[in-house]
């Protein structure tokens, strides 16, 4: 573990440079390679290695991207403009998930399981370019994009139910049997409400 963390800050900060100390007062230059002593070597061995790991896990498109790199920090770098694309870039889509996440409702038509994929998307997305959203506000934001069908399940749901430590899994997943028989028989109980028939048969669907 103590490696990795190690590997990662020489991706995050960049190579080490052995330097030494001349002159009064002191100026510190880069040291030639014969000045190396064994504790310089491993700690240069360091980019090599988390270079390897780096260009080991990309393709051939990839590798002509990151093939003039002389470091895994330019690697990484060079990988991340690839993909997530400039600041500005990247500032741009995540204001366009996060658009889509505070505008966010279930559609008429659509199954629980459906809304559950779509919802599962955007999160992702904003995950990945480094925005992340509380737990409890995920589960929150699912109870209220539900149809006004749902209204009275969603109270009892938000009664019978921790908020804080449901997870959007058990709250819509619902794999383990204690889970289906608090929170799926919330949600498909009928509240003498004829209307919300379809609803029920989707959401048992799941």
């Amino acid at each position: 573990m103590a490696e990795d963390l190690e590997l990662w800050d020489v991706i995050c900060d960049g190579p080490f440079v052995p330097t030494k100390n001349l002159g009064y007062p002191a100026v510190s230059i880069r040291k030639t390679r014969k000045e190396f002593n064994d504790a310089d070597r491993k700690a240069i061995e360091k980019n090599f290695r988390a270079k390897k790991i780096l260009v080991c896990g990309i393709g051939p498109d990839e590798y002509n991207r990151i093939s003039a790199c002389q470091s895994a920090k330019e690697i990484w770098e060079a990988l991340q403009t690839a993909h997530e694309g400039t600041t500005q870039v990247k500032q741009s889509k995540i204001d366009m998930f996060t658009t889509e996440y505070e505008l966010f409702r279930m559609k008429d038509d659509e199954s629980i399981q459906d809304m559950h994929t779509r919802f599962t998307s955007i999160i992702n997305e904003l995950h990945s370019l480094g925005e992340t959203i509380p737990r409890n506000k995920l589960v929150r934001k699912i109870l209220s994009v539900l149809p006004s069908s749902w209204e009275s399940k969603v109270n009892a749901i938000t009664e019978a139910k921790d908020l804080q430590i449901l997870t959007i899994d058990e709250l819509v997943v619902g794999s383990e049997a204690t889970e289906y028989d608090s929170i799926f028989a919330l949600m498909a109980q009928s509240d003498d409400d004829e209307d919300g028939n379809d609803d029920e048969v989707n959401f048992l669907d799941v």
